[in-house]
């Protein structure tokens, strides 16, 4: 299709709605004391030819699945993203003047409290992994002609996760996805590293296999040129690299240092009068907002089900990692929008199983863990899919950032880590998850589970495809034996009593490997005729208080409890958290006390003091006491 530049009637509306936005990125920043108007005033062009011009949406349901998607990576611009769907109508003006307050949504950097955003924008760098995500679920899933646009500022830029991103869309040929670059020379205490440069950018995202088109960012017939071009470019997605200025149209602060990130002050009202100049046309909106052409498919994503029962033996040796994947596999098999994501270790954490399956919803992210992150929180924005990413468990804290975004984005993606603690091996410490659990129990709102054998895996995958927020679900290397028969039930939040007896004198509590090191200690200890009552967490959040407490006091207050795991913030935290309120308890926490090293499993278990051994021990240190 040729392109028919707009009339020039249509070129002005564009320019006025413009100066519009600026003027209320600077009311509202003035009203607030705080914000970045200089920031908004750079791609306030851009703001009103993507809004007024290019997308197509509906402005009476934003989250509506065929609209087009918009992504503000540069969350700190907040106003000005207010600022247009306030012009489109979808609120009033003047709701603009509580920007920042604390009984508004209109946050000061944007969060989902708003039905019109899609992701928690505002920590630098991750915008492009979240669209990416969004764009392929169109592309691949919904195979609807809705396209995905973000915006990222020449700043944020130097992020490394930026560049993950592009590689990813890049690689996927993902021609529906435009990243747009806000080139406006200057960052928050001092110029980018490349200010002005467009030809390194064009290069470098050529270079990314993107449709590379550098633009004045100031000139609306420009834009609208190249979003054109964007949408009729097959086969690759685009970049559009705008050069801007910070200020722009801002007499006496326009391109110039120590404005970021503070309102205009006493200058104001002399900005104001000078935008109000430049706007030909005062009355209503003559554009309008363009309407998606096409309709994406109905997706139900609840009440997800394992297509089979767990189907193992009692006493059979099964890593819970295996059991992911075999999991996984049937839930794909009851919906056709359970996706799997990995960053290149998909035959050790099994998710392979799915590919195997299902390969066109297997999603390979290669060794980018932060980009893995963001795509899996865009593949289930707006309950498009049921994405689990999985990778190593220590590798999910490079990306712990990305995780709390996710949170605060109210994302219900379900991250899987393999290899977990000492008891992976001779791969040493640098393979270890050992700060893992700890770094998930921080996420609001979160669920982890740690599942301690096959049959409880299957149930823990099936359980967090249906539970909202954020869920971890922690898997072991090691083969381990199955404790529950088939048709056992599981709740999040509900532990197990896996051993007692009218008799028993201590408590134990361990979970993955710790627990079969806590069954091996019971034994010990029976021979000595101490009997020894032992737990299954399941879940370590939310933890099964009540059955600690219960269990503990029938104990007479004596517990122990050992993980694979550093000391802060994992299951004995937790466990010390659940007591803490309660009178005449006294707690031995065994834990992995110091960076470990390379050697055999169990002689690691044993070396670091979470083996039968050092449980055993602390059993009888406890009822001494």
């Amino acid at each position: 299709m040729p392109y028919h530049k707009p009339e020039s009637k249509t070129v002005q509306e564009l320019k006025d709605i413009a100066h519009r936005l600026r003027i209320h990125s600077i009311t509202s920043t003035q009203a607030s004391k705080s914000g970045h108007p200089t920031s908004c005033a750079s791609i306030a062009e851009i703001m009103s030819v993507l809004f007024f011009q290019t997308m197509r949406y509906k402005l009476s349901a934003p989250k509506d699945a065929s609209n087009d998607r918009f992504v503000l990576s540069k969350g700190h611009a907040a106003p000005i993203l207010y600022a247009a769907w306030a012009e489109a109508g979808l609120f009033p003006i003047s709701d603009l003047q509580n920007l920042r307050k604390i009984d508004s949504d209109l946050e000061g950097h944007p969060t989902p409290r708003l039905n019109f955003i899609d992701v928690g924008t505002g920590s630098l760098g991750q915008g492009v992994a979240v669209a990416a995500g969004m764009a392929y679920v169109g592309k691949n899933f919904d195979k609807t002609d809705y396209r995905t646009y973000v915006l990222v500022g020449d700043g944020e830029s130097a992020e490394g996760s930026i560049w993950e991103s592009l590689h990813f869309a890049g690689y996927y040929k993902l021609d529906n996805l435009c990243v747009i670059f806000d080139v406006n020379r200057l960052g928050q205490s001092e110029p980018t590293s490349l200010q002005h440069q467009m030809e390194v950018y064009r290069k470098r995202l050529d270079a990314f296999g993107f449709n590379a088109i550098v633009v004045d960012g100031h000139d609306v017939e420009e834009l609208c040129k190249a979003f054109y071009e964007a949408s009729e470019t097959k086969g690759k997605p685009t970049a559009i690299i705008a050069k801007t200025f910070k200020g722009k149209f801002f007499p006496n602060i326009e391109d110039l240092e120590n404005w970021h990130g503070k309102p205009l002050g006493d200058k104001a009202q002399e900005v104001i009068k000078h935008l109000e100049g430049l706007i030909v046309n005062h009355g209503a909106l003559n554009v309008k907002v363009q309407s998606p052409t096409a309709t994406s498919p109905t997706v139900d994503i609840t009440k997800v089900k394992l297509a089979t029962p767990p189907e193992y033996k009692l006493g059979e040796s099964v890593a819970t990692r295996l059991a992911y994947g075999t999991a996984l596999a049937k839930l794909a098999v009851n919906n056709p929008r359970v996706i799997a994501l990995d960053g290149d270790t998909k035959n050790s954490t099994f998710s392979e199983k799915l590919k195997k399956a299902f390969p066109e919803r297997y999603i390979e992210c290669f060794i980018a863990e932060q980009n893995l992150v963001g795509v899996a929180i865009g593949a289930a924005c707006r309950d498009r899919t049921i994405a689990f990413a999985s990778t190593f468990a220590t590798f999910f804290t490079r990306a712990f950032d990305q995780i709390r975004m996710g949170a605060i984005s109210q994302t219900n993606v379900n991250f899987v880590g393999s290899h977990c603690g000492v008891s992976i091996g001779e791969d040493g410490p640098s393979q270890m998850g050992l700060e893992d659990v700890a770094m998930f129990r921080t996420i609001p709102g979160s669920t982890v589970f740690y599942p301690s054998d096959a049959v409880s895996c299957e149930r823990a995958v099936e359980l967090a495809a249906n539970t909202k927020g954020v869920c971890f679900i922690r898997t072991s290397r090691p083969n381990t034996a199955v404790l529950y028969k088939n048709d056992e039930p599981f709740q999040a939040g509900k532990g197990k009593v896996v051993k007692s007896s009218p008799n028993d004198q201590v408590l134990l509590i361990g979970a993955g490997i710790t627990l079969y090191e806590c069954l091996a200690a019971a034994e010990q200890l029976a021979k000595a005729g101490i009997h020894a009552r032992i737990i299954d967490p399941f879940t370590v959040k939310p933890l099964d208080s009540d059955l600690i407490v219960k269990e503990g006091q029938f104990c007479g207050g004596r517990v122990v409890v050992v993980e694979d795991h550093y000391r802060e913030g994992g299951l004995g935290e937790a466990v010390l958290s659940a007591l803490a309120e309660h009178r005449n308890f006294v707690v031995k926490h065994l834990y992995v006390p110091r960076v470990p090293r390379s050697g055999p499993p169990t002689v690691l278990i044993d070396m670091f003091g979470i083996s039968s051994r050092s449980i055993v021990a602390a059993a009888n240190e406890v009822l001494k006491l």
